[in-house]
């Protein structure tokens, strides 16, 4: 196996970049101990784990229901923050929404029922991917420059559908399989750099 491949140094840098998140989010949360930090590393935790398993593993196990399971706690650990952080008035309902859409790509993904998992991991993603994206730009008392958090979002939302349509036998737009893989872990680099650039920006705020 080897692993000194672009793939695994996009993947490599990412995870130093989700590492530093990490840090700067539990130095946040020790002295506030904000429940929206502990969302934030949720999220940037998996993405962690996910890119250290896509680098021993290879891009072959985003196809394990086990996997994209987990991976959905990406996007609902930074939606949920942000809801919890700027949106309190619809926070509560959100997380039953995030709960159900997560239990939900669990249920269907891991029993094989293709006809939920084709509604619920797009559906899940789509929304999610929506908070992460708007929130940050109509966000109430956000420092300046959070709305780098939205541009993560966009990125974090495109990848995550276009995977999401792959695995249920379509394409979306001009993500085709292979294109989808080309530019999969540049994306998430780019998609973990933007999230850096707003979340530190609102830890310094």
């Amino acid at each position: 196996m080897n692993l000194f491949t672009l793939d695994n140094l996009f993947l490599l840098l990412t995870g130093l970049t989700a590492i530093y998140l990490l840090w700067r989010f539990h130095a946040r949360w020790s002295k506030g101990k904000a429940l929206h930090d502990v969302y934030y590393m949720m999220g940037f935790l998996v993405l962690l784990v996910s890119g250290l398993l896509l680098i021993f593993l290879g891009l072959g196990i985003l196809a394990s229901p086990y996997v994209l399971t987990v991976a959905s706690l990406i996007p609902l650990g930074i939606s949920m923050g942000i809801a919890e952080q700027f949106f309190p008035k619809w926070k509560k309902a959100f997380k039953w929404f995030a709960l159900i859409g997560f239990l939900a790509i669990a249920i269907f993904s891991i029993a094989g029922i293709e006809i939920g998992r084709k509604i619920s991991v797009p559906l899940f993603h789509g929304v999610a991917g929506l908070v992460i994206f708007l929130g940050p730009f109509f966000a109430k008392k956000a420092a300046k420059g959070f709305w780098w958090v939205g541009i993560g979002g966009l990125l974090i939302g495109l990848g995550g559908i276009a995977l999401a349509f792959i695995a249920n036998g379509a394409q979306l737009l001009f993500f085709s399989p292979s294109f989808v893989m080309l530019i999969l872990t540049p994306l998430l680099l780019l998609m973990t750099l933007a999230f850096t650039f707003g979340f530190v920006k609102d830890i310094k705020g």
